[in-house]
């Protein structure tokens, strides 16, 4: 346990941010789930209207630091795949 009042704000601050970055990184998930499920439901409009709002929402995740960068990229090449392969 926390003795020092140094430790005890750094604990508080890490409760803080666990609880935020989860949160962040739940929305992040739906965002991209929700592109995956308009893929699969074969809805084209629906895919590229999900997927542009995920792009957004994976770069902001980048630059809060609650995914890699490259992980991102990935992400967004990859949903971007499955979109377009709707489209043709």
């Amino acid at each position: 346990m926390a003795n020092s009042a140094q430790a005890r704000k750094r604990a508080r601050q890490a409760e803080n941010r666990r609880q935020r970055n989860a949160s962040q990184r739940s929305m992040l998930r739906t965002y991209i789930k929700n592109v995956a499920k308009a893929v699969a439901a074969g809805d084209a409009e629906g895919a590229q209207a999900a997927y542009q709002k995920a792009v957004p929402v994976i770069d902001k995740s980048v630059g809060k630091g609650l995914i890699h960068k490259n992980k991102a990229a990935r992400q967004k090449s990859r949903l971007g795949q499955h979109v377009r392969a709707l489209q043709s």
